[in-house]
């Protein structure tokens, strides 16, 4: 089991990475195209590669932020209950968020065949949707693994 962790945290780390060289290159291409905007030379297509790069920084830091429980918890309740009847409550809740994942993630990659087949691309640079979309589902599939990974810790005692 915990091989199978080990190899699941190098695979989402790698993920974060990647998200973390988008939101880095977000951010110097704004700042970048302020600076140029204000001597009249704006980059073309800002917009559209921001809006890429922000689509990938959120579904690829996705599954780090959930193995690290990075998220909010509003746990107030269930935290009064024995651990038994919250491992119960977590099984349940883990178990649905699988199953949410697997649709999105399904109908990310469905929707990404679609933009491919179509040919669609943005207004000004002519990039492909496609890559985003297939990205994003692959990254959604990666965090049912997550959720997957949590339920061998509750059934092993190492949750929480």
């Amino acid at each position: 089991m915990e091989g199978f962790l080990n190899k699941t945290r190098g695979l989402i780390q790698i993920l974060n990475l990647i998200a973390g060289i988008a939101l880095t290159f977000m951010m110097f291409l704004t700042v970048l195209d302020v600076i140029l905007r204000s001597l009249r030379k704006p980059i073309v297509g800002t917009y559209e590669l921001v809006a890429f790069s922000g689509a990938v920084v959120i579904g690829f830091s996705l599954p780090f932020t959930s193995w690290i429980r990075g998220h909010i918890y509003v746990d107030f309740i269930i935290s009064r209950f024995s651990k038994k009847i919250r491992n119960a409550f977590n099984v349940v809740t883990r178990c649905m968020v699988i199953w949410l994942f697997l649709m999105i993630g399904w109908n990310l990659i469905k929707y990404g065949m679609d933009l491919q087949r179509s040919g669609e691309v943005s207004l000004t640079l002519q990039m492909p949707f496609y890559p985003v979309a297939y990205g994003i589902g692959i990254c959604c599939f990666i965090q049912c693994l997550v959720i997957g990974c949590d339920l061998l810790k509750i059934f092993g005692g190492k949750y929480e």
